[in-house]
């Protein structure tokens, strides 16, 4: 039986937990921020957790269980397996005679529950948890990787000071360090990081992974365990381990949870070793569509539109780190038809796109950017895509490449769309040539998504808001309120209590209208395009960034963070 949202209502005004209007406050949050009635209901700070439960629990005629307030038996929660747990949401907590008590988020998914008892040969009784206090208790019973890693430090150290040298000795170090770089991978694969680091230091070296784009500190190693995996990391990525004072790169590939983790490897000679930097590329990544980025409708419908052209170019501009690849893959997945030949050059290549034949650079043989466009164009494509223009000779073959017949899809490092016009302009490309060859602007940044698990809400005082945010943004979405609520996630085991869970992109995309075109072949500045733009009614990166964070999927804070340069 599915509970209605009237049937919610009714529960929750008729036990007098909520009024009518706060049921209905929470509805609107609940759509503007994408998230389930009950996550915005909690978070709104009408309902504890607890009370939630007990009134769902009621609807499906079932106990509700606080696993926060129960003893929970080890052996119970091993009979089901942890990704089956999380993927499912059910968890073993306790037995009762022969019968196995669970917990569920769903309790109307009788065919798992089917499927349960033949697996386990064991009678199941259902009571439902909300997901929050699944997740807390989750991360109690979770297998700690941090405390896994700890430990093979601790082994590797007793081995290495044994009082004799043996076989057995030698074996056991060689094991705990292929088990250490496991678990170091794993680790970064299950948080969701997109780079792992092994710094050196004096005496000791220090292991950091970037998750949703900021750097946290994890633990040290001993200086001798750290050359250990360091030789490790080499023999998987197929380097030389007799090289000490020359950068390499190389790549490997693991397994977590049955998804195929491509990783990069770059190691650099510093003062005090070498450092390792491992860049994670998962299946995860070659999922995306243009659909889950994050474009507003009207931005959505402009870079589909300009994606669908025969001809012409489309530009993505950001720092590092923006998301600009992951982009214009996105667009790729879009075109890739069997009847259009489809050529790309990177540097490097981050995931192999089925369909797209695509080409590393490689300085050693001369294979630069310039070289291989100057090739592909010889190879009949309809579709390029270079990595990034970066010098005059690229933006030349790819403007003439644009203007030819072909789509051209690329990026460069500006600050903002209209700085990239002018940019090509000192490249030494022509303005009618850039008027006449440019179709679209993407310019883009990652902001952290708040957690959904532990989301919350409050009113601000928009006067908190004013010297943060340009006077004319401000007039716009805050002006003539004196509060505004706003969102940000209280910090929970889902999100390791940072309060966020993912990233999503803001952007400003800047169409290269008649109007824009007319700026350019006069050789306008980049504040004058953009005043153009924005009365055509492009949104401001800044500006996508606010309405995100007002609907919210992201906090001010974190728009403040990585637009405001």
């Amino acid at each position: 039986m599915a509970i209605s949202v009237k049937q919610l209502k009714k529960m929750f005004v008729d036990s007098g937990l909520i009024t009518g209007a706060d049921f209905i406050e929470a509805q609107k949050d609940a759509r503007a921020a994408g998230v389930s009635l009950e996550a915005a209901l909690t978070a709104q700070g009408s309902l504890t957790d607890e009370q939630m439960g007990k009134v769902i629990a009621d609807a499906y005629g079932i106990q509700f269980v606080n696993l926060n307030r129960v003893k929970i038996d080890p052996k119970a929660v091993a009979v089901i397996p942890e990704i089956v747990t999380k993927k499912q949401g059910i968890m073993a907590y306790a037995w009762s005679g022969e019968s196995l008590l669970v917990v569920m988020t769903d309790p109307e998914n009788v065919e798992f529950l089917s499927f349960l008892e033949k697996k386990t040969g064991y009678p199941v009784s259902v009571a439902y948890t909300t997901p929050e206090i699944l997740s807390s208790a989750l991360s109690s019973f979770d297998e700690n990787t941090v405390a896994k890693i700890t430990a093979l430090i601790e082994e590797y150290n007793d081995l290495i000071h044994a009082s004799k040298k043996t076989l057995k000795t030698m074996e056991g170090e060689e094991d705990v360090v292929i088990r250490l770089v496991d678990h170091i991978m794993q680790y970064g694969y299950g948080n969701s990081a997109s780079d792992i680091h092994i710094e050196p230091q004096e005496d000791k070296s220090l292991m950091r992974y970037r998750i949703d784009g900021v750097l946290h500190d994890l633990m040290t190693m001993p200086k001798a365990l750290y050359e250990k995996v360091l030789s490790r990391i080499k023999i998987l990525s197929n380097l030389r381990t007799d090289e000490h004072f020359a950068a390499q790169d190389g790549k490997f590939r693991f397994v977590a949870d049955g998804t195929k983790v491509d990783v990069r490897v770059s190691i650099l000679p510093v003062v005090g070793g070498e450092k390792v930097v491992m860049r994670l590329l998962s299946d995860k990544g070659r999922a995306y569509t243009l659909e889950h980025l994050g474009f507003c409708e009207r931005d959505f419908a402009q870079v589909q539109g300009s994606a669908l052209k025969p001809y012409g170019m489309i530009l993505v501009t950001g720092p590092t780190g923006s998301g600009k690849t992951t982009t214009l893959y996105s667009i790729l997945r879009l075109l890739n038809r069997r009847e259009v030949n489809i050529q790309t050059i990177e540097d490097p290549v981050e995931y192999d796109i089925e369909g797209i034949n695509q080409i590393q650079v490689n300085e050693k043989t001369s294979l630069t950017f310039s070289m291989g466009l100057r090739s592909i164009v010889r190879q009949d494509p309809d579709i390029i895509m270079v990595g990034e223009i970066r010098d005059s000779e690229t933006a030349g073959i790819a403007i003439n490449a644009a203007m030819t017949g072909h789509l051209v899809l690329s990026t460069l490092h500006t600050n903002d769309s209209a700085t990239a016009l002018p940019r090509l302009l000192d490249m030494g490309v022509e303005p009618f040539l850039v008027a006449s060859s440019v179709n679209l602007i993407v310019a883009q940044r990652l902001v952290r998504k708040i957690c959904s698990a532990c989301i919350t809400s409050t009113k601000v005082e928009t006067s908190q808001l004013k010297t943060s945010i340009p006077k004319d943004l401000f007039a716009k979405y805050f002006g003539d309120q004196t509060a505004v609520r706003l969102y940000k996630g209280k910090g929970c085991p889902s999100c390791n209590n940072t309060g966020y869970a993912g990233r999503q992109g803001i952007f400003e995309v800047m169409e290269v209208t008649d109007a824009v075109k007319e700026l350019i072949i006069n050789r306008e500045n980049a504040s004058r395009i953009t005043k153009q733009a924005q009365t055509e009614g492009m949104l401001l990166m800044f500006e996508d960034g606010i309405k995100k964070a007002l609907a919210g999927s992201t906090t001010i804070e974190e728009v403040l963070r990585v637009a405001v340069s």
